[in-house]
């Protein structure tokens, strides 16, 4: 089997507009209403709407290759790289350099890609590493740079990358590429061709010995971005790990051929997919805070704690909505004080009620449908 790196004609991609056509006139349409939607926020808001979503994409990305993240050292590491007030929060490494990386990508939406920026994405994905060779340059092993699953024996390979002493050219190329393509070059590209095709050529490429996925996945946010000209952030690592399998799929399909029309039209539908999770999210958090102030001074402190707790769960809440038994164990509450506690909840109009008896659920009871 010849990789696409092997095929001639590489790294010429061919793809057909017409079919993305659609895609990008909706993404782009999203991105002004949200722009909008943001523009009537408190800064307040603002900030928390952008430590969730930069806090979801930067521990889905992780989850993607399998290392699960601490949510709130996640974000306290964000909002201090962020200059926003953080509580006291000693964050691990892995999480520390996580929220570097995204930290970089909000703080400057309209920086190019170059060499030297990879770079130092590689020293914050790999901080803390110390089993990594070369932190912060590409690889130079001579030995092949495979995607290998299945046990000794049995591998299946399921892509290689260009060899060590090729990885100049191959990312030279990549990079010039970017350059020309952005909003401001002299050939630009629609918003989600640009970041789909971004995506995969570093992926094909793999320079790093690893955290490619992550930054692979960082440069389409950029791409995304760029394409809108402010700071902003659609999580679209969260989208990716919902569809995870299907995701390595596309990738691994795609790494064989030049022509992209089904990768791409997979990565927009996923773009536009993580657009409208991150819209859910600005909802809630409106919803929310309009919500906690009508119920400012009219909630006891077992009410507070346990509506809190259910906010804490973001637009889905608990699965399946909240028990008495969910509602005892967050509160430590007796029986007879947690039927009152919800029933004036319900009462105040905070939930809505489901249900009877052991199948009684409360969900939370905002306007973002």
């Amino acid at each position: 089997m010849a990789w696409n790196w092997q095929l001639q004609g590489w790294p010429n991609f061919e793809w057909q507009p017409d079919l993305l056509r659609k895609r990008e006139q909706t993404f782009m349409e999203n991105a002004a209403i949200a722009v909008g939607t943001m523009r009537h926020l408190t800064q307040g808001d603002r900030e928390d709407i952008v430590i969730e979503l930069l806090s979801a994409d930067a521990m889905s990305t992780s989850a993607i290759e399998g290392e699960i993240l601490d949510r709130d050292s996640v974000q306290s590491s964000l909002r201090r790289q962020l200059g926003m007030a953080a509580a006291p929060f000693r964050s691990r490494p892995a999480e520390a350099g996580i929220a570097e990386m995204m930290a970089d990508l909000y703080r400057a939406p309209l920086a190019p890609i170059t060499e030297a920026r990879l770079q130092e994405w590689h020293r914050m994905v790999m901080n803390g590493r110390r089993d990594i060779v070369d932190i912060g340059q590409y690889r130079r092993h001579k030995e092949p740079m495979q995607i290998v699953s299945g046990a000794f024996g049995r591998e299946r390979v399921h892509f290689e990358a260009p060899p060590s002493d090729r990885l100049a050219i191959e990312m030279n190329a990549l990079l010039d590429w970017l350059n020309k393509t952005a909003p401001d070059g002299p050939n630009p590209l629609a918003a989600l061709t640009r970041a789909g095709i971004a995506h995969l050529w570093f992926e094909s490429i793999h320079p790093f010995e690893d955290g490619n996925g992550r930054i692979g996945r960082a440069i389409a946010e950029s791409a995304l971005a760029r394409a809108i000209s402010i700071p902003t952030f659609s999580a679209l690592s969260k989208s990716l790990l919902k569809h995870r399998k299907d995701y390595y799929a596309m990738l691994e399909a795609a790494s064989t051929t030049l022509t992209l029309d089904d990768w791409l039209s997979w990565f927009a539908d996923r773009a536009l997919e993580a657009q409208a999770s991150a819209d859910d999210l600005v909802r809630f958090l409106i919803e929310k805070t309009r919500l906690m102030d009508s119920l400012r001074g009219l909630l006891n402190e077992r009410q507070e704690k346990a509506l809190l707790r259910v906010l804490a769960e973001g637009p889905d809440g608990f699965t399946g909505g909240l028990s008495a038994h969910n509602y005892a164990t967050i509160t430590g509450a007796p029986p007879s004080t947690i039927t009152r506690d919800l029933a004036d909840l319900v009462e105040k109009g905070a939930l809505l009620r489901t249900g009877e008896r052991k199948a009684t659920r409360y969900h939370l009871n905002l306007n973002i449908s």
